[in-house]
């Protein structure tokens, strides 16, 4: 990645899946990268899946995206609580509208699907969304990674590395 400041929000809500938030976190904090996690309410406990909680540093409406060069979007149940927040949706169209890279793994397509930037876009998500990518115009592909344009989709935990991998470098890009 260039030497210059990254800045990248993870958006949080209850019961995300905690490898699909941390492992992503983390990577990019090695990168150098400043990750702010976001959430319904700023400095608020949010439980994932598992149990581990996680913090968010800020909430939705204190955060302004265009101070962001990219957004990621854990999978778990917490896409379906994400997609109901104006302030969350409006986000991510402003990122996809800035081509600034977007990136959702496993249920975390849900968001970009509410968000209505899927349509002609190449993604892949856990097999149990297939159904509402492709109905949201996107083409499904049951691979680890896909990367069309600024968007990155993923599939799952074991695809973590494969997609850090693809989101890194297109936020290094």
């Amino acid at each position: 990645m260039s030497g210059e400041k990254k800045k990248v929000i993870a958006l949080i809500h209850h019961d995300f899946e905690d490898l699909e938030l941390w492992y992503p976190i983390l990577r990019l904090r090695e990168e150098g990268v400043q990750v702010d996690v976001v959430g319904e309410k700023a400095k608020e406990q949010y439980i994932g899946k598992y149990g581990v909680p996680a913090y968010s540093d800020y909430s939705f409406g204190e955060v302004d995206s265009d101070q962001y060069d990219g957004i990621l979007v854990p999978g778990g149940w917490a896409p379906d609580k994400l997609r109901r927040f104006p302030e969350v949706l409006e986000m991510i169209k402003k990122m996809d509208e800035a081509q600034k890279p977007i990136g959702q793994i496993c249920h975390g397509g849900w968001v970009l699907i509410s968000a209505k930037i899927l349509n002609g876009k190449k993604v892949t998500s856990t097999p149990g969304i297939r159904d509402d990518m492709e109905n949201a115009g996107a083409i499904w592909f049951d691979v680890p990674v896909i990367v069309d344009g600024h968007i990155v989709s993923s599939r799952r935990p074991p695809d973590l590395p494969e997609y850090m991998k693809a989101y890194i470098d297109v936020l290094g890009k």
